[in-house]
């Protein structure tokens, strides 16, 4: 089973951000085998880089590009007010958040930054320019319906047969979560082509074996 060695784990574990050990491990184990495809590995949504740090290690073992996907001014859940907002990651000049400058030193520190391509945009802009096939694509943007399909339905076409749709924070229960995750994730399911590859907690590891979405 691929793992990360020590030093990749102790920095993932360093970095800010949401990720449990365990669902970065099976992270890191689903996207070594999508590597062998020989295809770039996509991740939608940043944040500050902690699981783009796995990605990361990935992709310099296999010879693979890794790419990152994020606005880099915090989802929903991240603003003013909100559970999960960190107001160290506001820039105090314009008064929003600012993730990007975070997310580099995260790189740094981890001496990944030369394997990432790091895209700054909105998820559906960038994946209407992106014109190639993925062998690994982690949606773990917004986590509103309409953020949640705008992923869904920009990055999961690119998928290439055999290769792996990754879907965080899928919480089949209300009470554990919200339910836009969860409900992408069904579609993948019942639209026929993919199939369930893994499940670690709220961690969903889908194969595309079927044309469509």
């Amino acid at each position: 089973m691929p793992a990360p060695e020590t030093e990749i784990l102790a920095a993932f574990e360093s970095a800010k951000g949401f990720m449990p050990v365990k669902e970065g491990l099976a992270l890191y184990e689903a996207a070594a085998e999508a590597a062998k495809l020989g295809l770039p590995l996509l991740e939608v949504g940043t944040y500050c880089g902690r699981s783009t740090i796995l990605l990361a290690d990935v992709a310099r073992q296999a010879g693979v590009a890794a790419v990152t996907v994020d606005h880099h001014r915090g989802s929903e859940e991240q603003q003013p007010g909100w559970e999960y907002h960190d107001p160290t990651v506001v820039d105090p000049e314009v008064g929003l958040m600012d993730t990007l400058p975070t997310f580099r030193r995260t790189l740094r520190k981890a001496g990944l930054e030369e394997h990432v391509i790091a895209v700054v945009g909105r998820s559906p802009q960038v994946a209407k320019a992106w014109g190639g096939e993925l062998g690994f694509v982690f949606i773990d943007g917004g986590h509103t319906d309409e953020h949640a399909t705008n992923d869904y339905e920009g990055w999961a076409p690119k998928v290439a047969r055999g290769g792996l749709l990754v879907i965080h924070d899928v919480f089949p229960n209300p009470e554990d979560g919200g339910q836009a995750p969860y409900r992408i994730y069904l579609r993948a399911i019942g639209s026929g082509a993919f199939e369930e590859v893994s499940v670690t907690d709220s961690l969903r590891v889908l194969r595309r074996v079927g044309d469509g979405i």
